[in-house]
């Protein structure tokens, strides 16, 4: 499992910050590097609840939380699949969504983060260059495929306003009319 690099990290603080995330929802606690970015990016009553189904990640990553400085009371961990986790959190309660789970499901996600966020909140999806695979004109994968038509998908969406930043391995970022 590879982490956000240092720049994809400091672009989440700073759209965490930017859109004054009190509540953000994380799809995929990994090791825990993406959640205190984004931590650090939110106010200080800020939760962030982020979901994994390895429970053996998020006690790694509370134990990253601690270390960098967090009470325990700024993340609720909620081991599980996304995708069964996700319809069981509240409509227009999110500031900030993000997707850095499968990628075969990150349409899904999309869905499910259109219903969560809050208008004017923001949509951040992880790793969408797929290591430059989605601009490759060969054959590919199912999950770039996937990615491809999440891109498209945003592209085209009237209820989002994007923008792709090229820091990591692409963020794919849309803020909810």
């Amino acid at each position: 499992m590879r982490s956000v690099s240092p720049g994809t990290g400091a672009a989440l603080r700073m759209l965490a910050a930017t859109v004054d995330a009190k509540a953000v929802a994380e799809i995929g606690t990994g090791t825990g590097v993406s959640g205190i970015h984004l931590l650090h990016g939110m106010r200080p009553d800020g939760v962030l609840t982020t979901v994994d189904p390895e429970p053996e990640r998020q006690q790694f990553a509370r134990q990253a939380f601690r270390a960098a400085g967090f009470a325990t009371n700024r993340a609720r961990f909620i081991p599980g699949r996304a995708l069964d986790v996700l319809p069981r959190l509240a409509d227009a309660g999110y500031d900030l969504v993000f997707c850095d789970g499968d990628r075969l499901e990150c349409l899904d996600y999309l869905a499910e983060s259109l219903r969560l966020l809050r208008v004017g909140g923001l949509v951040v999806f992880e790793g969408v260059f797929a290591d430059g695979r989605t601009v490759d004109s060969g054959p590919q994968p199912a999950e770039v495929s996937r990615l491809r038509e999440l891109l498209r998908t945003v592209r085209e969406s009237q209820e989002l306003v994007p923008s792709l930043l090229p820091v990591g391995d692409g963020l794919l970022c849309a803020v909810k009319r």
